[in-house]
């Protein structure tokens, strides 16, 4: 579905991403794990036409898509919940779901009857502002509004950061109810626990370079990988 290949990213001068290859199937889970800095977040950035690759290229479906404009990309069919959830907080929960739709063209009410399937709390909350909601009810509306442009690749980055246990448990559940229902997902993860027990599929991320890549059991298992994320 998703071919990332020898991709080079800079911030100016600095170069942040090295050489990264990557595959992502359709229907699976594919979890990045990787210290703070590494260049994940980096990643998701230009998957989405945020930012601009100097080398390498990102094919989508067989088509190459690191030259298009970020609107053309969600358009067709990959959405990015950033880190830190950038809701607008002014709105309510039923506007920002709207502003997730901004590039449908057609009527969005079945794609809505979805979400609140899933998220009834968001249903419940449509008129509060989404300042008011909880952290947790936050993230839901973060994921909930990407999936407002109906993608096939839903991309999530740190989607349990700052959130409790119990809360944490729930996203991870939502998120496999929406890989069920035939979203690929790619998943940006700092807490390898939790992207361990979502993924398929496992890349680890060091200083930019893709160190390690493999089933999530296998990946796991590696001794360098129990040290440096599990803390055994």
């Amino acid at each position: 579905m998703l071919e990332v290949e020898s991709l080079n990213v800079f911030y100016g001068d600095i170069q942040v991403l090295w050489d990264v290859s990557l595959k992502v199937d359709r229907g699976e889970i594919v979890a990045l794990i990787g210290s703070n800095g590494a260049g994940k977040t980096t990643l998701l950035k230009t998957i989405a036409g945020l930012l601009k690759p100097a080398l390498g290229s990102i094919n989508y479906l067989d088509e190459r898509i690191d030259k298009l404009p970020p609107h053309k990309i969600v358009e067709k069919g990959i959405a990015l919940v950033p880190e830190g959830r950038g809701l607008f907080p002014h709105m309510t929960v039923y506007e920002n779901l709207l502003m997730g739709a901004y590039t449908q063209h057609k009527n969005n009410k079945e794609v809505l009857s979805w979400i609140y399937e899933i998220f009834p709390i968001l249903k419940e909350r449509s008129k509060q502002l989404a300042s008011t909601l909880s952290g947790g009810e936050q993230q839901m509306l973060a994921i909930a509004r990407s999936l407002m442009s109906n993608p096939k690749l839903l991309m999530l980055d740190e989607p349990s950061q700052g959130l409790g246990p119990k809360i944490v448990i729930k996203i991870l559940d939502t998120i496999k109810m929406i890989n069920e229902r035939g979203v690929t997902i790619m998943l940006v993860e700092q807490s390898a626990p939790f992207a361990l027990e979502l993924a398929n599929t496992v890349y680890v991320l060091e200083n930019g370079r893709i160190v390690q890549s493999g089933r999530s059991e296998e990946i796991r298992s590696l001794e360098s990988v129990k040290k440096a994320y599990l803390g055994l």
